[in-house]
């Protein structure tokens, strides 16, 4: 009998550090299409923790919507069913309001301003906000910046007064274009093409990708490079999930991210880039403009806004960040 105890005790002992290292499959979602850049980004973390972990952790990518909207995920994060994902901070202000202080326009001068910003102590603040509502963030990624569409040619903010622009069903961006001086006419993105053809609206904001995309060039040939709002995205697991995963393989899961990330941005400003080159190629007539003269129009937005995202003293932060 006291043999057969030491035995069944021996296979114990050996079952413990198994049980330690229980694999753990998270779900990726991402509402991309294989091929796109945040999907590269995913696999290539997906592939890097796995090898360096010895498929401890693995990571399966769920691309093209398969698990829904931004909305959506974000949702199921919280809930447990997706383990990891991407969004933008905008879509997170439903969980932390203050997020919208990057959505500000004309507060990021370009790229390079967002990831000093991000790396640096606003956005470790921002990582513990998204932490406590179940967001773990491992980094910030830049999909890019929102640009002005046009029927015709605009130099100043005066020559966009009085017309009627295509808006996201968002507060801030009705105010925006308020601000500003035109007609915002909130429209669903399946009918931005036709509103520009028939004249329902004479302006828009877009991504060049999009631009190119939606063939949006055909109906609104004129681009101009505003860069007046940045999509910043948040590259995230579940806190529940993390908090499961052991120290030593967090690290793995942090690193992978830290060096996809910045291959990310790298790719997405390339792929941006050589969007708009073909839809010039096409006939689109791209030009630039005054930063700091949108810029000041922008200031009565500011301070109707700054309670919401922190205070003046957070949108202050971001304009001396060197």
């Amino acid at each position: 009998m006291i043999r057969l105890f030491l035995l069944v005790l021996g296979i114990s002992t050996m079952v413990v550090p198994q049980l330690s290292q229980a694999q753990q499959i998270g779900k990726v979602a991402v509402i991309y299409k294989e091929g796109q850049p945040t999907v590269v980004m995913w696999r290539r973390i997906a592939d890097q923790v796995e090898k360096e972990t010895q498929g401890r952790v693995q990571l399966k990518v769920y691309p093209n919507g398969q698990l829904g909207g931004e909305k959506e995920v974000a949702e199921g994060m919280r809930l447990g069913s997706i383990q990891a994902a991407d969004s933008t901070v905008a879509t997170l202000t439903a969980w932390v309001p203050e997020g919208a202080l990057f959505d500000l326009p004309f507060v990021f001068r370009d790229r390079k301003h967002i990831e000093k910003v991000t790396s640096g102590p606003i956005g470790e603040d921002y990582k513990r906000k998204y932490d406590a509502q179940g967001f773990h963030v491992l980094g910030y990624i830049v999909y890019g910046s929102r640009d002005l569409v046009s029927r015709s040619a605009v130099a100043k903010p005066e020559d966009i007064k009085g017309h009627k622009m295509r808006v996201l069903q968002s507060p801030l961006h009705i105010k925006v274009w308020q601000t500003l001086g035109t007609e915002p006419v909130p429209i669903p993105i399946t009918e931005a093409y036709s509103a520009l053809d028939t004249g329902v609206v004479d302006l828009m904001d877009m991504t060049t990708d999009g631009y190119e995309a939606l063939k949006l060039y055909e109906v609104a040939p004129y681009l101009i490079e505003t860069n007046h709002i940045w999509s910043i995205g948040a590259v995230m697991v579940a806190k529940k999930f993390w908090d499961n995963l052991t120290v030593a393989d967090q690290a793995v899961v942090q690193k992978a991210a830290n060096e996809a990330i910045p291959f990310f941005n790298t790719l997405q400003a390339e792929t941006g880039s050589a969007a708009l080159n073909r839809t010039r190629d096409k006939g689109a007539k791209i030009s630039q403009t005054s930063r700091e003269v949108w810029q000041q129009a922008m200031l009565p937005v500011w301070r109707e806004w700054a309670d919401k995202v922190g205070g003046a003293a957070a949108i202050d932060a971001i304009i001396k960040t060197p």
